[in-house]
């Protein structure tokens, strides 16, 4: 689960992380009355889940969803100019996000930005912090283009995070003095935060440093997961839906794993590894899938039946591939979930089937007697293709 910046920075805050004054707004007026309490130069920051804001442009043509407001005059004019308008990032897609909230934030001196984060590393199984010295760009942009520049240490999980590891860290990023000491004692800090709150990534971009030797997290990113959510029962209502795709919080519903992506070939299967043997296979096949859908080891009739329907509502399916191996779940269950699933939306879509494992026989001969026409394959090679000539008009 994503949370918004304000948010994360909320959480931080609870640990101890120094990060800057600041108050949520849903209103040109409340964004005035905050800046007015900030006093000063305050920062206007648009509140969407994605990155790339202070380049991003919005429909209208207004440039940026991170400004400098020298009074709340100009904060109440900038928050106006933002809200309730959709902001397009290199994140967001060219149908961009629309901005319900803004961030208003104390304006910060900086002397110098660095990036810092924290995420598994799941070839070695545990927690690396990255450090660089080029901070308030992307990451990956670092990486690619000079990886040299991002320091890493990786965290035991059983010894957990040490002080000569934040040393490591600060004498790789060259700072000195009070800067150093702050820095330690703040990587030290966002560890904890990271750890307790079972976040999956936690990113500070920029971390700055200011004229006056402190350390500050000006801006914060933190991801969480869901499935340690019920331990958090404050970070679940943080929860911001209007920022997920509809169909993806649909499938929440029914405790479904499903992703949207930008293909044409609607997938069901079940299992995550088969999901994506599932989508590699159409890839390699020359289509693209439209999703990632899971429908798990357990599924009952209906539990199929909404899988179906939530694929069926992505406009940009053209065909549909349902690839199920039973073990736990027997195969003549899902065809009688898909059958139904059918009849009640009235599919006119190429649906291509290949059932393996338990009650497959069966399932297969639900399938040809149910008067819908399914496409059926006895292999995933054969069923891709299948699909994909479907999903061309072919």
């Amino acid at each position: 689960m994503k949370v918004h910046e304000y948010q994360a920075k909320d959480i931080l805050k609870k640990y101890g992380v120094s990060v800057p004054r600041g108050r949520v707004a849903f209103s040109k007026d409340e964004a005035y009355e905050i800046a007015k309490e900030i006093g000063g130069t305050v920062v206007v920051k648009a509140q969407i889940h994605a990155g790339g804001r202070g380049k991003g442009t919005f429909k209208d043509g207004f440039q940026g969803g991170v400004k400098l407001a020298k009074s709340p005059q100009e904060a109440r004019e900038y928050a106006g100019k933002m809200l309730n308008n959709i902001l397009v990032t290199h994140q967001t897609g060219p149908e961009g996000k629309k901005v319900e909230k803004v961030y208003i934030t104390e304006a910060s001196e900086i002397e110098k930005e660095y990036y810092l984060g924290i995420v598994l590393d799941r070839a070695k199984e545990c927690n690396v912090i990255m450090a660089s010295t080029e901070g308030g760009v992307e990451i990956e942009s670092v990486a690619e283009k000079t990886p040299e520049k991002i320091v890493k240490v990786w965290i035991h999980p059983l010894a957990g995070f040490q002080k000569y590891q934040a040393r490591e860290l600060g004498f790789a990023l060259k700072l000195t003095g009070d800067r150093f000491k702050s820095f330690c004692e703040l990587v030290e800090k966002l560890y904890i935060a990271h750890e307790q709150s079972d976040a999956t990534l936690t990113e500070i971009n920029p971390l700055i440093t200011t004229k006056d030797g402190k350390v500050v997290a000006l801006d914060a990113k933190m991801n969480f997961d869901d499935n340690a959510l019920f331990r958090h029962k404050e970070i679940a209502e943080l929860r911001d839906i209007s920022e997920e795709d509809p169909l993806e919080v649909e499938s929440s519903k029914f405790d479904l794993n499903y992703i949207k992506l930008d293909g044409t070939i609607g997938c069901m299967v079940n299992g995550a590894g088969l999901a994506m043997a599932t989508m590699d296979v159409i890839t390699l096949e020359g289509g693209k899938p439209a999703n990632f859908l899971d429908v798990g080891g357990s599924a009952t009739e209906e539990r199929v039946k909404n899988a179906f329907r939530i694929l069926l509502s992505d406009k940009n399916v053209k065909s549909v591939l349902i690839n199920i191996f039973g073990g736990i779940v027997r195969c003549d269950v899902i065809a009688q979930g898909v059958i139904s699933a059918a009849k009640e939306i009235d599919v006119k879509l190429p649906v291509v089937v290949r059932l393996q494992g338990t009650n497959s026989e069966k399932g297969m001969e639900l399938l040809k007697t149910s008067g819908k026409n399914f496409l059926t394959a006895d292999n995933l090679q054969e069923a891709a293709k299948i699909a994909v000539k479907a999903a061309m008009g072919e």
